[in-house]
C-alpha cells in the first residue's frame, strides 16, 4: 500500500528495469488518460482555474474548497482494484484515477489540466547521519533513533548531494511521451522539496525532546546546526538554478500544505521563459516540529534560518498543523508570505483578525470529522458554518487533507465537499 502523502508522493522513484509497461498496461493507462483529456476540456475546469487565481491575487470570491484525502486514497482506489501489475504503471494508474475520481465525483474546486507530469529520477545523499527507524506495522506510529547523540559529532554531517540518473530520466520521459503524447501534455517537472522547513531534518538528526532541552542547554550548539542546515539548503537550491532543474508553480501545481499555485505574479517579469529561479517561484516551510516550543524560542532558534531561505522565493507559503496564533507576530515578517495555514488547533478567531484580507486563510478542519464509516453531517455543517462565519471578511480556503482514513467510504469526501460547498456559497451570498 502507497503512501498516498504529499511529502512521500514527491519522493517516489524508479529503477531503470522497471520503466516499462506491458502492452495490456499501455491500453489501460492510454483509456485513463483520455478521460482525464476528456474532463480536463469541461468548461467548469476554466471557470474553477480562475476561481483560484482571483483567490491567490486576495480577491474577494467565495470560499474555495479542495480535498486531498491522501491515505483515504487507499480507501477510495484500494490496491487491489488496480488493473496494471508493474509498479511504474501501478503508479500512473492511481495517479490517472485519482484525477479522474476529482473530475467525476469528489466535487470540490481542483482543476483537471491536461498536463502528464514526469519528473527525474535521482538519488539525494544524506547528511551524514541517519536515523534509524523502528516502526510495528506500516502505516502506525513509530519512533526513531537520532543519530546525533553529541555535538561534538557534528563534523560527521555532510551537505546533501543530488545525482541524476539522466539515462533512466530520458527513457521515463520517453515512454511516457510514447503511452500519452498525443493525450495529453507530457511535461519533464520535478517536485524537488515538500517543505523547506528544515526542522523535520534537525529532529531526525537530534531528537525532538532533545531539541526543546538543547534551546536551554546547548544554545550555541543549535545555532551552528540550524546553521547548516540552512546553508545545506541554500546549496541544494542553488544547485537546481545553475543547472535549469526547477520548474514554475504558478499553475495548478500543488503548493505549501493545500492549495495550488495559479497566480500571475509569477514569475518575475525579467524570467528569461528559460530559466527558472526560485524568485519565480511559490517557496514553503512550516516547523510543525516546534509547536510546543515558545515563540521566543521559534523567533531565536527557527526563523532567522528559514527567512534566509524564504527570501528566496517570489511568494511564500508558511505553516501545516501547528498552530500559528501564538507565533504570528514573528511568522507575518517572513518575506512575500501570502498563504498562512490555519490548523485544527489555531484559534480561528485570532487568526481572522490577524489574517484579515492581507493573506490567504488556509482553513484546515480536522480529518478526523471523516475517520468514521458514515459521517455526521449536521456536525460538519454546524462546525463549518461556525467557522466560515468567523473568516467571513477573510479570503478563505478550505482544505480537506491529512487523513490517514476515510473510514472505508469513499462517500464520506463527495459528502464533505458537497457541504464545505453549500456552506461557502451560503456565506458568500451573504456578504
Amino acid at each position: 500500500m502507497t503512501d498516498q502523502t504529499v511529502a512521500s508522493l514527491y519522493r517516489v522513484s524508479f529503477r531503470s528495469e522497471e520503466i516499462q509497461v506491458t502492452p495490456k498496461e499501455r491500453e489501460i493507462l492510454r483509456t485513463l488518460a483520455l478521460r482525464v483529456r476528456e474532463l480536463s476540456e469541461l468548461p467548469e475546469q476554466e471557470e474553477k482555474r480562475r476561481l483560484w487565481y482571483r483567490h491567490n491575487a486576495l480577491e474577494r470570491t467565495r470560499p474555495v474548497v479542495f480535498c486531498d484525502p491522501e491515505n483515504g486514497w487507499n480507501e477510495i482506489i484500494p490496491p487491489q482494484s488496480l488493473q496494471c501489475e508493474g509498479r511504474l504503471a501501478r503508479h500512473w494508474e492511481m495517479w490517472l484515477r485519482k484525477e479522474i475520481f476529482w473530475g467525476e465525483s469528489m466535487g470540490d474546486d481542483k482543476v483537471i489540466e491536461p498536463y502528464f507530469d514526469v519528473p527525474y529520477l535521482y538519488e539525494e545523499t544524506s547528511w551524514g547521519l541517519e536515523e534509524r527507524i523502528i516502526r510495528t506495522e506500516e502505516r502506525g506510529s513509530y519512533r526513531w533513533d537520532p543519530p546525533l547523540k553529541d555535538y561534538r559529532d557534528m563534523d560527521k554531517l555532510r551537505f546533501p548531494e543530488i545525482h541524476i540518473d539522466e539515462e533512466a530520466s530520458e527513457k521515463l520521459l520517453n515512454l511516457a511521451q510514447e503511452v500519452f503524447g498525443d493525450i495529453l501534455i507530457v511535461r519533464r517537472k520535478t517536485i524537488w522539496w515538500w517543505t523547506l522547513g528544515m526542522t523535520w531534518t534537525l529532529v531526525n538528526l537530534r531528537g525532538l525532546e532533545q531539541v526543546m532541552l538543547d534551546m536551554y542547554d546547548h544554545p550555541r550548539e543549535l545555532h551552528e546546526l540550524m546553521a547548516f542546515l540552512r546553508d545545506g539548503h541554500l546549496r541544494k537550491l542553488d544547485f537546481l538554478e545553475q543547472h535549469n532543474l526547477l520548474s514554475l508553480n504558478n499553475d495548478g501545481t500543488y503548493v505549501g500544505s493545500g492549495g495550488f499555485g495559479y497566480t500571475t505574479e509569477l514569475p518575475q517579469r525579467d524570467f528569461d521563459g528559460v530559466h527558472v529561479r526560485t524568485i519565480d517561484m511559490w517557496g514553503f516551510a512550516e516547523s510543525q516540529e516546534t509547536c510546543y516550543v515558545s515563540p521566543e524560542m521559534f523567533e531565536e532558534f527557527i526563523f532567522p534560518y528559514q527567512y534566509a531561505i524564504l527570501e528566496r522565493f517570489g511568494l511564500n507559503c508558511y505553516g501545516c498543523c501547528e498552530p500559528l496564533h501564538p507565533r504570528w507576530y514573528v511568522v507575518k515578517r517572513f518575506p512575500r508570505l501570502r498563504r498562512v495555514s490555519v490548523s485544527p488547533w489555531a484559534d480561528l478567531r485570532k487568526m481572522a483578525e490577524y489574517l484579515g484580507r492581507e493573506y490567504i486563510y488556509s482553513m484546515k478542519p480536522s480529518p478526523s470529522d471523516l475517520a468514521v464509516p458514515r459521517i455526521d453531517e449536521e456536525y460538519i455543517r454546524k462546525k463549518l458554518r461556525e467557522a466560515l462565519e468567523i473568516t467571513k471578511d477573510c479570503c478563505v480556503e478550505v482544505i480537506m487533507k491529512d487523513n490517514h482514513t476515510i473510514g472505508g467510504n469513499p462517500e464520506n469526501v463527495i459528502a464533505w465537499c458537497r457541504i464545505a460547498k453549500e456552506e461557502a456559497e451560503r456565506v458568500a451570498s451573504s456578504r
